[in-house]
């Protein structure tokens, strides 16, 4: 195969040969050849999976009482313990950060066929934080301090990588060898003698474990800790290829 110069575009992860002409069009790379040869374009993928350093839970609270103001109220105390919790199971302040607040009206609407309005009850407040820790291992430990201190919804967890880039460090070499395996194949049915290579673009996607759906827990205080499996989470590298077939 001949050896190509490449120059590194400031705009993004893209290699382009010194022969073609570039145009930029709404962040998208087009490569226009200039020399004779057709144009091969194809996208190679590569999955690379570890177990996760970082993992999220949501927990909160669910308050009623006859007024608003009385709900928020309730609400706020019991969710100072929520997070007084979470601080004493080693999680930053940082790390916390609240995700919902709502606070609603609620009605009995049971036995109302005789035309009767909806009787009221009061108002009722959910807040929910989430919470992000590095302590793996602790997960189960937390879930359960959290529902010890009150919490009635519990969500997730959900597991990630701190630094996903870093999984893709062997997949980039991995999919360029099979880009250009790829390429050549495609070049030798097509009756050419070999190609050159165009241009190169980079996208990744982490993929980290769906959402578990929110639950309800009750548990006894000297109940066993809650198991939690991380399993492995993955991390997709996406490159572009374009390259010219030669005769």
């Amino acid at each position: 195969m001949k050896t190509q110069m490449f120059t590194a575009m400031a705009t993004g992860l893209a290699l382009i040969a010194a022969t073609p002409a570039i145009a930029q069009q709404g962040g998208t790379t087009v490569t226009t050849a200039t020399t004779q040869g057709p144009i091969l374009s194809f996208s190679v993928s590569e999955e690379v999976r570890a177990r996760p350093d970082q993992a999220t839970v949501g927990a909160g609270v669910q308050t009623t009482a006859p007024t608003a103001v009385e709900a928020m109220r309730a609400n706020a105390a019991a969710m100072d313990k929520l997070i007084a919790a979470a601080k004493k199971q080693g999680i930053e302040a940082e790390n916390i950060q609240t995700s919902g607040i709502n606070l609603s009206p609620q009605y009995d609407y049971s036995n109302r066929s005789d035309g009767q309005p909806p009787r009221f009850l009061g108002y009722q407040v959910t807040n929910s934080v989430r919470a992000t820790t590095n302590d793996i291992a602790g997960i189960g430990p937390l879930l359960d301090a959290l529902v010890a201190a009150g919490g009635t919804n519990i969500d997730g967890p959900w597991f990630a990588m701190k630094d996903p880039d870093a999984m893709l460090v062997g997949a980039r070499g991995a999919a360029i060898k099979a880009a250009e395996a790829k390429a050549l194949d495609y070049a030798k049915l097509a009756g050419y003698r070999g190609v050159e290579l165009v241009s190169i673009g980079e996208g990744s996607f982490g993929g980290p474990q769906p959402p578990m759906p929110m639950v309800r827990m009750e548990m006894a205080a000297d109940a066993k800790s809650t198991p939690v499996e991380p399993g492995q989470v993955g991390n997709t590298l996406t490159l572009s290829f374009q390259y010219r077939l030669v005769r």
